[in-house]
């Protein structure tokens, strides 16, 4: 008999045990649910505070206790309490402790909650450790962390993966920390979605590819950037300066033109035409000097005098729109002057040429070098510390004997 009473009282006690902690599961949801209702009113801000604190004592002792540790309940019930007072904590030493515990029984929920009783709850503390994390990113970007920037962003993206706003965040701190593998995955993202920002994210990750020194996928890049977004002139044009600068000039001047039917007041637009142009031009030119054939020397002069022409054409179509576009007028004075030098040059290196032919020959070059002549004191009015500009006006002075103006230009560009 003493067996059996003894064993109805250890059975009693355990029950009662496991009443009290489900009294405390029950204690931490009823006050975890006041404080979402007080948190909405100013008035009863203090009251809340008073409710999470308590449903946090109530949630530890039930997480203490081996009987509910590992319910899900109790997973779901911690998750959302530490991650509200983590979410509310503004100062790093004291709301990183409790962002940890959160996010760890966060994960310990999702894993048991297989029956999805609790889902409500797993859903608000993914939101309060979402927002924790976008907080801290914030604070870290704004010192420059750019790499604790990444990975707080990253965090609050996985936990809000259509928000634009995170995935835009993680972009601009994976490309600042140079983790420029993650920026291009988020930036390729956002160009999918309904973002504001999404017509710029191309030209990010074309500026990504040249900091990386890799032209080829800068280039691919512009290029599929410019078919999802083909009114995006940024883009385009970044995409016709990669082309210079790998000397596609040719093949660059059909897409620089299609630009500009799609934005014919864009004055750089039709500086990208003409720089295109001239780099044709310089190079029949180089290719012409170095023939001894005369026929091939007239089919690249040629071809250097009609990309020129082009050149000069698209120069002054940029200053009509912008009468001061200071490189546009250093360049047209330059793609006027040139053709009348090389015609010079090359009459000088004749020994064919009558005195009578070149006299002639001299004035024609003399009359197109005043062609240039406005667009070179333009371009050192508007740029008087450039020393290109100086030079190109330097060298009209020298070829038309001026020699007064050319030391007075020489002097200038010796006190740069």
């Amino acid at each position: 008999m003493k067996t059996k009473l003894v064993m109805a009282g250890v059975l009693t006690l355990s029950t009662a045990t496991l009443f009290a902690q489900k009294n405390e599961l029950t204690n931490a949801q009823s006050e975890y649910s006041k404080y979402e209702v007080f948190k909405q009113n100013k008035a009863t801000l203090a009251q809340g505070q008073t409710s999470i604190n308590t449903a946090k004592t109530s949630i530890d002792k039930a997480a203490a206790n081996e009987k509910t540790a590992t319910l899900p309940q109790t997973y779901a019930l911690k998750a959302a309490i530490y991650s509200a007072l983590a979410y509310q904590d503004t100062v790093a030493s004291s709301s990183q402790p409790l962002f940890a515990a959160g996010d760890e029984a966060y994960k310990k929920a999702v894993e048991t909650d297989a029956k999805g009783e609790n889902k409500q709850l797993i859903a608000s503390a993914k939101q309060y450790l979402g927002y924790y994390q976008l907080n801290a990113g914030v604070r870290q970007y704004q010192t420059k962390n750019y790499n604790d920037a990444y990975k707080a962003f990253d965090y609050y993206r996985a936990s809000s993966p259509e928000d634009t706003t995170a995935i835009y965040y993680t972009a601009l701190a994976a490309n600042l920390a140079k983790n420029y593998d993650a920026a291009v995955t988020n930036y390729k993202k956002l160009a999918t979605t309904n973002s504001s920002k999404k017509g710029e994210a191309y030209n990010d990750i074309v500026n990504i590819y040249l900091a990386k020194h890799d032209t080829t996928a800068a280039l691919a890049a512009a290029h599929e950037g410019i078919e999802k977004f083909p009114n995006n002139n940024d883009l385009r044009s970044t995409e016709i300066q990669i082309g210079l600068n790998q000397g596609k000039q040719t093949e660059i001047i059909g897409q620089i033109q299609e630009a500009i039917n799609k934005d014919p007041q864009n004055k750089n637009l039709y500086y990208y035409s003409g720089l295109a142009y001239s780099k044709v031009a310089e190079n029949a030119e180089k290719s012409a000097k170095a023939t001894k054939e005369p026929a091939k020397k007239a089919t690249f002069v040629k071809t250097k005098d009609e990309n020129f022409t082009q050149a000069a054409e698209m120069y002054k179509k940029a200053l009509q729109i912008d009468p001061n576009f200071a490189d546009a007028s250093l360049n047209l004075g330059y793609v006027l002057m040139s053709p009348a030098i090389y015609k010079l040059q090359d009459a000088n290196n004749s020994r064919t040429i009558k005195q009578t032919e070149y006299d002639a020959l001299k004035n024609k070059v003399y009359a197109q070098l005043d062609q240039a002549k406005p667009y070179l004191d333009k371009a050192v009015e508007l740029n008087p510390k450039s020393d290109i500009a100086l030079t190109n006006l330097r060298n009209y002075y020298i070829i038309k004997n001026d020699n007064a103006h050319a030391a007075e230009i020489k002097k200038r560009i010796d006190a740069l």
